[in-house]
């Protein structure tokens, strides 16, 4: 295995090499196209539920890929979506599940979620373990975080049946990454962020009353004093400072002992050099970091494909059924 691949196959097309044109297309271009998912909600131990995206045949098949969103994504986003097709047409099952408060209704309890919280993802995996003889893990920006974190911070309790693991697109480092969205050609997607948790925050206020003070929430106009008082608090870290430096997959990843592949744009418009685990992937066997020169934020679109499928879509597949084989030279 190479744990660093120093270059990538992903060539963009000339019109769409931007960070930000990577970024927007799928988003605002791209259709879902895949068949009606089953609707489950997988039971929590606090008396809450977990709701996923379930994509089979009849019956479960012999392996099924675990799929984690981004940031107040969904199992319905459109990257989700299409590497859930994908790998259905090379014979996954496909299991997508949604973080507390982002699937179609608000969840039971007062906690929600964070961007290193792999509780719940605890509770996925053992459900599918209860189903599946072999699992692989797939995540998204901080769902990449997030089974990154599953993988390093205890690796003797991850289940025997994850195979393998890949991650795109991931702020290994949040603090880092969230100072880097506070910047000018970042705001647009920060205040997206923060318009959509603000209003979770109002709706949980609404339901636990008390519990939150509202007069901070006009004044969080970046991600580290939302943070501060209103994830921490939540989850019961010291501060913002405190949340990130527990929640962040950088410090973990150097034990992960699943092989996995993390694939991140080096002119990724969320990601710092801080989210790049060079010397961790240079010294762990079973970590292979791929840094694309172009590819934007959980973007990596080109139209060479006769399926429909995006480069980072073929290469998971690559990557889940023969390992990483060195990529050719970027032209």
């Amino acid at each position: 295995m190479v744990p660093v691949i120093p270059t990538s196959t992903f060539r963009p097309p000339r019109w769409l090499r931007g960070p930000h044109a990577q970024t927007c297309w799928p988003t605002l271009f791209r259709r879902r196209g895949l068949v009606a998912a089953q609707r489950i909600e997988i039971p929590t131990p606090d008396d809450d539920a977990v709701e996923a995206d379930w994509w089979r045949g009849d019956a479960p098949g012999p392996r099924v890929l675990i799929l984690s969103h981004g940031l107040e994504g969904s199992s319905r986003s459109k990257y989700i979506v299409g590497l859930a097709r994908a790998a259905r047409r090379e014979g996954w099952d496909a299991l997508a599940w949604n973080y507390r408060g982002c699937g179609w209704r608000p969840n039971r309890q007062f906690r929600a979620y964070h961007s290193g919280d792999t509780t719940d993802l605890r509770v996925v995996i053992a459900w599918a373990a209860a189903r599946y003889e072999r699992l692989a893990l797939a995540g998204f920006s901080v769902g990449g975080n997030v089974s990154l974190r599953y993988l390093g911070e205890a690796p003797a309790d991850v289940s025997p049946k994850v195979e393998r693991a890949l991650a795109f697109s991931v702020p290994c480092d949040l603090g880092a990454s969230a100072r880097r969205l506070a910047a000018a050609d970042a705001r647009v997607y920060l205040a997206r962020f923060l318009r959509s948790l603000k209003a979770k925050v109002r709706a949980k206020a609404t339901k636990f009353p008390g519990r939150f003070d509202l007069g901070r929430l006009d004044e969080s106009r970046d991600f580290i004093h939302f943070d501060e008082h209103f994830t921490a608090p939540m989850f019961g870290f010291a501060g913002a400072e405190d949340y990130y430096a527990r929640a962040s997959s950088a410090p973990v990843v150097g034990a992960i002992r699943v092989p996995t592949l993390l694939v991140s744009a080096l002119d990724d418009p969320f990601l710092t050099p801080e989210c790049f685990p060079r010397a961790a992937a240079a010294a762990n066997p079973h970590l292979t970091l791929e840094a694309t020169a172009r590819g934007g934020h959980v973007g990596f679109v080109d139209f060479g494909d006769p399926l429909g499928r995006y480069w980072s879509e073929r290469r998971a597949l690559e990557w889940l059924s023969a390992g990483a084989a060195p990529s050719a030279p970027q032209r």
